[in-house]
């Protein structure tokens, strides 16, 4: 049920909107993007908590408090001074800012240009596309490896990009959308597990890993729905796949959506992956008698299942939405 009323609660005619546009026209690239301003925003702070020897649990405490808060007053107290002046305005900006911070169109886009750049044959242009998606070496990637890298990125971020967003909207309309979007923000640049931010980016990285743990298991549901009606997919591999593999990769979280995608379009997924020369995984998830994901056909099936899912989880959050406001 929403916690707000007004200009800043959720509203499904709002959601269908931002989803339609997100899709049709992907991410909007203007110079106050709420992630962009978040993020500069992020960078000054840590710099002043450094200064101030405020670098560690304490440290990354304060900057959630300071960001989060921030942040979500800013957009708040921004929505009800232009809701005051003219309700149509206002209502325009909530669809605009709730449009700014859903990624599924942009993400789709991205990994698109991996798979078209390997239907024309060229690899390395393709290598250069996976690098903008995933942390790991390209040029040891086949046109194969390529591939699963694209279609674990939009797994993946499906659940961050597009799930949890709608997820914390339906629950919390806009400041709650607002404040994820300062978490997942917190999580991206300083969640990292490395000596300069192991404490110091501690909050983020589990405040990310709560806020995205019930939308990581809907995802896998509805990874499962929309395998349920796709051509060459299979909702009851989706299911057993994401349930028994999600463990095998180390995120609490990402795990679920990816191997429910291997399931669902019954390809397997990762395999070997390299970082700075190093081998650092081999595993592959996915039912053991799939072959891997690696043809434009498997890249066109595991895009449809995450539309499917996106769609999904859209319909859900406005039907809840609507039951909320009833």
């Amino acid at each position: 049920m929403a916690l707000l009323t007004g200009a800043l609660a959720p509203s499904a005619a709002a959601l269908a909107a931002a989803v339609v546009l997100d899709l049709a026209l992907g991410d909007p690239p203007y110079r106050a993007h709420p992630v962009r301003l978040i993020g500069a925003t992020l960078s000054l702070l840590e710099r002043g908590l450094r200064r101030l020897g405020a670098d560690g649990y304490i440290g990354g405490v304060l900057l959630f408090v300071v960001l989060g808060a921030g942040w979500t007053i800013a957009w708040s107290a921004a929505i009800l001074a232009v809701s005051a002046l003219s309700t149509p305005a206002a209502s325009t900006l909530h669809v605009f800012l709730l449009y700014s911070l859903l990624a599924l169109g942009d993400l789709l886009r991205h990994a698109g240009r991996v798979d078209r750049a390997l239907v024309r044959g060229d690899l390395e242009a393709a290598r250069s596309a996976v690098g903008w998606l995933v942390g790991r070496d390209t040029d040891r990637m086949d046109d194969g490896a390529c591939r699963r890298a694209a279609i674990e990125s939009l797994s993946e971020n499906l659940t961050d990009g597009f799930v949890s967003p709608l997820f914390w909207y339906a629950i919390a309309g806009l400041p709650g959308l607002v404040l994820f979007k300062v978490v997942s923000t917190m999580d991206s640049m300083v969640g990292f597990k490395t000596p300069p931010y192991l404490r110091f980016g501690w909050c983020g990285a589990r405040l990310d890993d709560v806020m995205n743990y019930v939308p990581a298991r809907l995802t896998w549901l509805l990874v499962a729905l929309a395998a349920a009606v796709l051509p060459a997919c299979s909702a009851r591999r989706a299911l057993r796949v994401g349930w028994q593999q999600h463990g095998a990769l180390p995120s609490p979280n990402s795990g679920w959506p990816e191997a429910a995608t291997a399931g669902g379009m019954q390809r397997r997924l990762v395999g070997p992956i390299w970082r700075r020369g190093q081998l650092v995984t081999d595993i592959w998830i996915g039912d053991p008698g799939d072959p891997p994901a690696e043809s434009h056909d498997d890249f066109r099936r595991a895009a449809r299942l995450v539309i499917g899912a996106g769609l999904l989880s859209a319909a859900l959050a406005a039907g809840a939405i609507v039951a909320g406001s009833s």
